[in-house]
Protein backbone atom coordinates (compact mmCIF):
# COMPACT_ATOMS: atom_id res chain seq x y z
CA UNK A 1 0.00 0.00 0.00
CA UNK A 2 1.35 3.42 -0.97
CA UNK A 3 2.20 5.81 1.84
CA UNK A 4 0.88 9.22 0.81
CA UNK A 5 2.79 12.32 1.94
CA UNK A 6 1.23 14.77 4.36
CA UNK A 7 -0.84 17.16 2.25
CA UNK A 8 -2.25 19.29 5.05
CA UNK A 9 0.60 21.73 5.60
CA UNK A 10 -1.46 24.69 4.37
CA UNK A 11 -4.06 24.38 7.06
CA UNK A 12 -2.65 22.83 10.19
CA UNK A 13 -0.15 23.59 12.91
CA UNK A 14 1.77 20.71 14.46
CA UNK A 15 -0.67 18.23 16.02
CA UNK A 16 -0.54 14.63 17.13
CA UNK A 17 -1.22 12.16 14.31
CA UNK A 18 -3.09 8.87 14.55
CA UNK A 19 -3.38 7.03 11.26
CA UNK A 20 -3.65 3.46 10.02
CA UNK A 21 -3.31 3.01 6.24
CA UNK A 22 -6.29 1.19 4.81
CA UNK A 23 -8.39 1.75 7.91
CA UNK A 24 -8.91 5.29 9.15
CA UNK A 25 -7.22 7.58 6.62
CA UNK A 26 -9.28 10.44 5.19
CA UNK A 27 -6.83 11.78 2.63
CA UNK A 28 -8.98 14.34 0.82
CA UNK A 29 -10.15 16.39 3.79
CA UNK A 30 -7.48 18.74 5.13
CA UNK A 31 -7.52 20.78 8.31
CA UNK A 32 -9.98 21.68 11.05
CA UNK A 33 -13.43 22.69 9.73
CA UNK A 34 -14.57 23.93 13.14
CA UNK A 35 -11.71 26.44 13.47
CA UNK A 36 -11.40 27.43 9.82
CA UNK A 37 -11.78 31.03 8.64
CA UNK A 38 -11.47 29.90 5.01
CA UNK A 39 -13.10 26.74 3.60
CA UNK A 40 -12.40 25.64 0.04
CA UNK A 41 -14.08 22.78 -1.80
CA UNK A 42 -12.31 21.53 -4.91
CA UNK A 43 -12.39 18.61 -7.27
CA UNK A 44 -9.48 16.39 -6.37
CA UNK A 45 -7.34 16.11 -9.45
CA UNK A 46 -5.33 19.32 -8.84
CA UNK A 47 -4.90 18.91 -5.08
CA UNK A 48 -1.11 18.96 -5.42
CA UNK A 49 -1.25 22.58 -6.69
CA UNK A 50 -4.05 23.75 -4.42
CA UNK A 51 -2.09 22.97 -1.26
CA UNK A 52 0.93 25.22 -2.01
CA UNK A 53 -1.46 27.90 -3.30
CA UNK A 54 -3.26 27.92 0.03
CA UNK A 55 0.08 27.96 1.84
CA UNK A 56 1.25 30.93 -0.25
CA UNK A 57 -2.01 32.76 0.45
CA UNK A 58 -1.61 32.14 4.17
CA UNK A 59 1.95 33.50 4.09
CA UNK A 60 0.62 36.69 2.51
CA UNK A 61 -2.32 36.85 4.93
CA UNK A 62 -1.20 35.14 8.18
CA UNK A 63 -4.24 36.56 9.96
CA UNK A 64 -6.48 34.17 7.99
CA UNK A 65 -5.89 31.57 10.71
CA UNK A 66 -7.08 28.03 10.01
CA UNK A 67 -7.89 26.81 6.50
CA UNK A 68 -9.96 23.74 5.72
CA UNK A 69 -10.14 22.31 2.23
CA UNK A 70 -11.64 19.24 0.57
CA UNK A 71 -10.32 17.63 -2.62
CA UNK A 72 -12.75 14.86 -3.51
CA UNK A 73 -14.40 14.20 -6.86
CA UNK A 74 -17.22 16.73 -7.36
CA UNK A 75 -20.07 14.45 -6.23
CA UNK A 76 -19.26 14.18 -2.50
CA UNK A 77 -18.54 17.88 -1.98
CA UNK A 78 -21.67 18.81 -3.94
CA UNK A 79 -23.65 16.64 -1.53
CA UNK A 80 -21.85 18.21 1.43
CA UNK A 81 -22.75 21.70 0.21
CA UNK A 82 -26.37 20.80 -0.53
CA UNK A 83 -27.07 18.78 2.61
CA UNK A 84 -24.67 20.44 5.03
CA UNK A 85 -23.41 17.02 6.15
CA UNK A 86 -21.51 14.10 4.64
CA UNK A 87 -20.88 10.67 6.19
CA UNK A 88 -17.32 9.38 5.67
CA UNK A 89 -17.02 5.91 7.15
CA UNK A 90 -18.33 6.43 10.68
CA UNK A 91 -17.45 10.13 10.70
CA UNK A 92 -19.94 12.89 9.83
CA UNK A 93 -18.56 16.15 8.47
CA UNK A 94 -20.45 19.45 8.48
CA UNK A 95 -18.85 22.32 6.57
CA UNK A 96 -19.95 25.17 4.29
CA UNK A 97 -17.42 26.33 1.67
CA UNK A 98 -16.46 29.90 0.81
CA UNK A 99 -14.83 29.01 -2.53
CA UNK A 100 -15.62 26.15 -4.91
CA UNK A 101 -13.34 24.94 -7.72
CA UNK A 102 -14.58 22.37 -10.22
CA UNK A 103 -15.33 21.73 -13.91
CA UNK A 104 -17.59 24.45 -15.34
CA UNK A 105 -20.71 22.29 -15.66
CA UNK A 106 -20.51 21.52 -11.92
CA UNK A 107 -20.38 25.20 -11.04
CA UNK A 108 -23.19 25.90 -13.52
CA UNK A 109 -25.27 23.59 -11.32
CA UNK A 110 -24.34 25.60 -8.23
CA UNK A 111 -25.39 28.79 -10.01
CA UNK A 112 -28.73 27.27 -11.03
CA UNK A 113 -29.32 26.10 -7.44
CA UNK A 114 -28.58 29.55 -6.05
CA UNK A 115 -25.36 28.68 -4.19
CA UNK A 116 -23.13 30.73 -6.48
CA UNK A 117 -23.66 33.90 -8.53
CA UNK A 118 -20.98 33.27 -11.15
CA UNK A 119 -17.69 31.52 -11.83
CA UNK A 120 -14.58 32.15 -13.92
CA UNK A 121 -12.21 29.95 -15.97
CA UNK A 122 -9.21 29.19 -13.78
CA UNK A 123 -6.84 26.53 -15.16
CA UNK A 124 -6.73 23.86 -17.85
CA UNK A 125 -4.82 20.61 -17.82
CA UNK A 126 -2.35 19.29 -20.38
CA UNK A 127 -4.38 16.30 -21.43
CA UNK A 128 -3.79 12.77 -20.21
CA UNK A 129 -0.80 10.47 -19.91
CA UNK A 130 -0.20 6.82 -19.15
CA UNK A 131 1.03 5.70 -15.75
CA UNK A 132 2.99 2.43 -15.75
CA UNK A 133 5.02 0.42 -13.27
CA UNK A 134 8.60 1.44 -12.61
CA UNK A 135 10.79 0.53 -15.55
CA UNK A 136 7.72 -0.03 -17.76
CA UNK A 137 7.91 -3.85 -17.56
CA UNK A 138 5.18 -4.40 -20.19
CA UNK A 139 6.88 -2.00 -22.67
CA UNK A 140 3.83 0.21 -23.09
CA UNK A 141 4.66 3.27 -25.20
CA UNK A 142 1.41 4.30 -26.86
CA UNK A 143 -2.34 3.89 -26.60
CA UNK A 144 -2.22 1.15 -29.22
CA UNK A 145 -0.20 -1.01 -26.81
CA UNK A 146 -3.13 -1.03 -24.40
CA UNK A 147 -5.06 -3.23 -26.83
CA UNK A 148 -2.60 -6.10 -26.33
CA UNK A 149 -3.99 -9.17 -24.59
CA UNK A 150 -1.31 -9.05 -21.88
CA UNK A 151 -2.13 -5.48 -20.76
CA UNK A 152 -4.74 -4.57 -18.15
CA UNK A 153 -5.83 -0.94 -17.82
CA UNK A 154 -7.12 1.16 -14.91
CA UNK A 155 -9.96 3.60 -15.61
CA UNK A 156 -11.91 5.92 -13.33
CA UNK A 157 -15.40 4.73 -12.54
CA UNK A 158 -18.03 5.56 -15.20
CA UNK A 159 -20.77 5.99 -12.60
CA UNK A 160 -19.03 7.94 -9.83
CA UNK A 161 -16.44 9.96 -11.82
CA UNK A 162 -18.17 10.55 -15.12
CA UNK A 163 -16.16 13.60 -16.24
CA UNK A 164 -12.74 11.98 -16.01
CA UNK A 165 -14.06 8.65 -17.30
CA UNK A 166 -15.55 10.23 -20.42
CA UNK A 167 -12.45 12.29 -21.12
CA UNK A 168 -10.15 9.31 -20.67
CA UNK A 169 -12.22 6.99 -22.86
CA UNK A 170 -12.58 9.57 -25.63
CA UNK A 171 -8.81 10.17 -25.55
CA UNK A 172 -8.09 6.45 -25.71
CA UNK A 173 -10.53 5.82 -28.55
CA UNK A 174 -9.31 8.71 -30.68
CA UNK A 175 -5.59 8.11 -30.09
CA UNK A 176 -6.07 4.35 -30.41
CA UNK A 177 -7.67 4.80 -33.80
CA UNK A 178 -4.58 6.73 -34.92
CA UNK A 179 -2.37 3.90 -33.64
CA UNK A 180 -4.47 1.27 -35.40
CA UNK A 181 -5.31 -0.49 -32.14
CA UNK A 182 -8.56 -2.33 -31.51
CA UNK A 183 -10.12 -0.28 -28.72
CA UNK A 184 -13.48 -2.06 -28.58
CA UNK A 185 -12.56 -3.37 -25.12
CA UNK A 186 -13.34 0.15 -23.86
CA UNK A 187 -17.05 -0.34 -24.51
CA UNK A 188 -17.56 -2.30 -21.27
CA UNK A 189 -18.90 -0.61 -18.14
CA UNK A 190 -17.80 -3.34 -15.72
CA UNK A 191 -14.36 -4.56 -14.69
CA UNK A 192 -12.97 -7.32 -16.90
CA UNK A 193 -9.67 -9.05 -17.54
CA UNK A 194 -8.80 -5.97 -19.67
CA UNK A 195 -10.15 -3.11 -17.55
CA UNK A 196 -10.12 -2.46 -13.83
CA UNK A 197 -12.43 0.36 -12.73
CA UNK A 198 -11.73 2.40 -9.64
CA UNK A 199 -14.51 2.92 -7.13
CA UNK A 200 -14.79 6.64 -6.46
CA UNK A 201 -11.44 8.45 -5.98
CA UNK A 202 -9.32 7.69 -9.01
CA UNK A 203 -6.63 10.26 -8.13
CA UNK A 204 -5.73 7.95 -5.20
CA UNK A 205 -6.78 4.59 -6.66
CA UNK A 206 -4.90 4.74 -9.98
CA UNK A 207 -1.32 4.81 -8.61
CA UNK A 208 -2.24 2.19 -6.02
CA UNK A 209 -3.52 -0.16 -8.75
CA UNK A 210 -0.36 0.31 -10.84
CA UNK A 211 2.06 0.04 -7.92
CA UNK A 212 0.38 -3.11 -6.58
CA UNK A 213 0.36 -4.83 -9.99
CA UNK A 214 -3.44 -5.03 -10.25
CA UNK A 215 -3.07 -3.28 -13.62
CA UNK A 216 -0.24 -2.70 -16.06
CA UNK A 217 -1.20 0.88 -16.91
CA UNK A 218 -3.59 3.66 -15.96
CA UNK A 219 -4.72 6.65 -17.95
CA UNK A 220 -4.73 9.77 -15.78
CA UNK A 221 -4.38 13.48 -16.32
CA UNK A 222 -0.80 14.45 -17.12
CA UNK A 223 -0.49 16.53 -13.95
CA UNK A 224 -1.61 13.57 -11.83
CA UNK A 225 0.97 11.30 -13.45
CA UNK A 226 3.60 13.99 -12.90
CA UNK A 227 2.64 14.15 -9.23
CA UNK A 228 2.88 10.39 -8.81
CA UNK A 229 6.36 10.23 -10.36
CA UNK A 230 7.47 12.92 -7.92
CA UNK A 231 6.10 11.35 -4.72
CA UNK A 232 6.33 7.66 -5.69
CA UNK A 233 9.40 7.57 -7.99
CA UNK A 234 10.30 4.05 -6.96
CA UNK A 235 6.93 2.66 -8.07
CA UNK A 236 5.72 4.38 -11.25
CA UNK A 237 6.78 5.99 -14.53
CA UNK A 238 4.99 8.44 -16.83
CA UNK A 239 4.44 7.80 -20.54
CA UNK A 240 3.43 11.06 -22.29
CA UNK A 241 0.74 10.99 -24.96
CA UNK A 242 2.31 13.70 -27.08
CA UNK A 243 5.49 15.65 -26.39
CA UNK A 244 7.87 14.56 -23.65
CA UNK A 245 7.67 13.85 -19.94
CA UNK A 246 8.88 17.35 -19.11
CA UNK A 247 7.16 19.16 -21.99
CA UNK A 248 3.87 17.49 -22.89
CA UNK A 249 2.35 18.49 -26.22
CA UNK A 250 -1.01 16.73 -26.30
CA UNK A 251 -2.45 15.94 -29.70
CA UNK A 252 -5.89 17.37 -30.54
CA UNK A 253 -7.35 13.95 -29.72
CA UNK A 254 -6.04 14.18 -26.15
CA UNK A 255 -8.99 15.70 -24.30
CA UNK A 256 -8.19 18.85 -22.30
CA UNK A 257 -10.12 19.45 -19.07
CA UNK A 258 -10.95 22.80 -17.50
CA UNK A 259 -11.39 24.03 -13.93
CA UNK A 260 -13.41 27.10 -12.95
CA UNK A 261 -13.59 28.93 -9.63
CA UNK A 262 -16.24 30.96 -7.84
CA UNK A 263 -17.51 32.20 -4.49
CA UNK A 264 -20.20 30.35 -2.58
CA UNK A 265 -22.62 32.96 -1.25
CA UNK A 266 -20.70 36.04 -0.18
CA UNK A 267 -17.48 34.08 0.32
CA UNK A 268 -17.20 34.79 4.03
CA UNK A 269 -14.37 36.90 5.45
CA UNK A 270 -11.60 35.46 3.27
CA UNK A 271 -13.16 33.76 0.26
CA UNK A 272 -13.07 36.77 -2.06
CA UNK A 273 -9.43 37.51 -1.26
CA UNK A 274 -8.44 33.90 -1.85
CA UNK A 275 -10.37 33.84 -5.13
CA UNK A 276 -8.50 36.97 -6.20
CA UNK A 277 -5.20 35.33 -5.24
CA UNK A 278 -5.94 32.35 -7.48
CA UNK A 279 -5.96 34.72 -10.45
CA UNK A 280 -2.48 36.12 -9.84
CA UNK A 281 0.86 35.31 -11.49
CA UNK A 282 1.99 33.79 -8.17
CA UNK A 283 -0.78 31.16 -8.24
CA UNK A 284 -0.33 30.63 -11.98
CA UNK A 285 3.35 29.83 -11.40
CA UNK A 286 2.47 27.31 -8.70
CA UNK A 287 -0.04 25.57 -10.93
CA UNK A 288 2.36 25.57 -13.90
CA UNK A 289 4.98 23.81 -11.77
CA UNK A 290 2.40 21.07 -11.18
CA UNK A 291 1.50 20.67 -14.86
CA UNK A 292 -1.55 22.93 -15.21
CA UNK A 293 -1.91 26.16 -17.21
CA UNK A 294 -3.67 29.34 -16.12
CA UNK A 295 -6.63 30.55 -18.19
CA UNK A 296 -6.28 34.24 -17.35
Amino acid sequence: MLTWPDEGTACREAVKIWSQPGSNQILDFHGDPLAADLIVFSDGNHHMALEPSLQAFKEIHPQVGEIFYATTPPGPILNLLRDGRLKIGNFILSAVPHVFLSPPHVLDTLVSEGHMAQHRPFVRNRGSALLVGKGNPKRIFSVGDLARNDVRLFLSNPATETVSYRGYVDTLKWLGAKDGGDMTFLETMVSTDKIYFGQSVHHREAPEAVASGIVDAAIVYYHLALRYTRIFPEYVDLIPLGGTVGAPDPAPENVIGFTHAGLVGDGGPWGRRFLEFLFTPHAAEIYADHGLDAMF
